[in-house]
């Protein structure tokens, strides 16, 4: 945990020595409690996200988060009192140049960019349901992160649609807190914004103990004309392959809805797994499952969220239910005084 904080709190002061007075740092992130019920095991997790951007001119950003967990279960699983402990961990430290709008460079660690649910929708304030789908470590073993660099920015811009891009290279580390995995690869996706659909395809090689390559293609539709959120992923590696998909309604007329039916969003996901051949590490179902969830975001005034969902796997391993209740409160604000643009 010091060592996770202590990293936060060093890009913080980096921060602090190069930034411009209108440059403010911004710490942003979400404090949340969620309590969690499978298969009649209990258990209980605080978290603290917090989330450092900071502006060094026109060109260069310092990114970085850390979380702080704490996970509390009974002794035997269904019984016994309960035991816990907090522990910390270094998500990503990150310094990005933007040289313009076709390549932004980036360097240190950072989450892996295979398909989006691990860059763009696991963080806690995001996440319509607090369970990671089935296929989230295909592509990214061996910590979700990479330590080394990465490519990204617009191929090509046009009035109807854009062409983006991601290629990385991650360096293996076994430091603790500085977890990754040797590994190669990239992203492509098509945005189509008057549509607001986005569509694309990932490809990685791991390249350290059993080498193997992983593929994966994502979809996601916001429909401007409707608060509706689908989202989709499909993955392969040689540990088994799956897809989900998610849909998220508002009970609103229109995205901007503030009324106390329209903070009301209901949610549904289905998921498939299909087994391979176990892979050491991959963090893989050993049989095939099919899983359901249901689930009901509320946003109250201030940026908390409850949240709460039912779901139900299904597998040769043995059913369940699955149950998840989340309050979460997101915070952001300047890390001091000062002129911000």
């Amino acid at each position: 945990m010091k060592r996770a904080l202590g990293a936060l709190i060093a890009l913080l002061g980096i921060a602090t020595s190069v930034c411009a007075q209108s440059d403010v740092p911004i710490l942003s992130g979400a404090l949340a409690f969620n309590a969690s019920t499978t298969g009649g095991a209990t258990s209980f997790v605080p978290t603290l996200a917090p989330v450092l951007v900071a502006p060094l001119g026109d060109h260069w950003l310092i990114e970085a988060r850390a979380d702080v967990l704490g996970f509390f279960a009974q002794q035997n699983g269904t019984s016994g009192p309960y035991n816990g402990r907090f522990f910390a961990t270094f998500d990503y430290g990150q310094v990005d140049y933007i040289a313009n709008p076709h390549l932004t460079i980036t360097v240190g660690r950072f989450l892996t960019p295979f398909n989006i649910y691990n860059e763009r929708i696991s963080a806690v304030w995001i996440a319509n349901l607090q369970d990671s789908p089935i296929i989230f470590t295909i592509g990214t073993r061996t910590s979700s992160a990479s330590n080394g660099g990465m490519l990204r920015g617009v191929v090509v811009e046009r009035p109807n649609w854009l062409l983006n891009y991601t290629a990385y290279f991650s360096a293996a580390s076994t430091t603790e807190n500085l977890l990754a995995g040797r590994a190669a690869g990239g992203r492509i996706g098509m945005f189509l914004p008057k549509a607001g659909i986005e569509f694309g395809a990932s490809y990685q090689r791991f390249l350290q103990d059993r080498n193997y390559n992983a593929a994966g293609t994502y979809l996601v539709w916001q429909p401007p004309q409707i608060p509706l959120d689908v989202r989709a992923e499909y993955a392969y590696s040689p540990g088994g392959q799956g897809y989900w998909l998610e849909g998220a309604m508002r009970v609103a007329k229109n995205r901007s809805d503030t009324s106390w039916l329209g903070r009301l969003q209901t949610i549904a996901r289905v998921q498939q797994f299909f087994k391979g051949v176990p892979t050491p590490q991959d963090i893989l179902p050993s049989a095939d499952v099919n899983q359901f969830d249901f689930g009901l975001n509320y946003y109250l005034p201030h940026d908390v969220r409850l949240n709460g969902s039912y779901g139900r796997q299904y597998s040769s391993a043995g059913n369940a239910n699955i149950w998840n209740v989340q309050i979460a409160y997101r915070f952001l604000f300047p890390a001091w005084p000062g002129e911000h643009k």
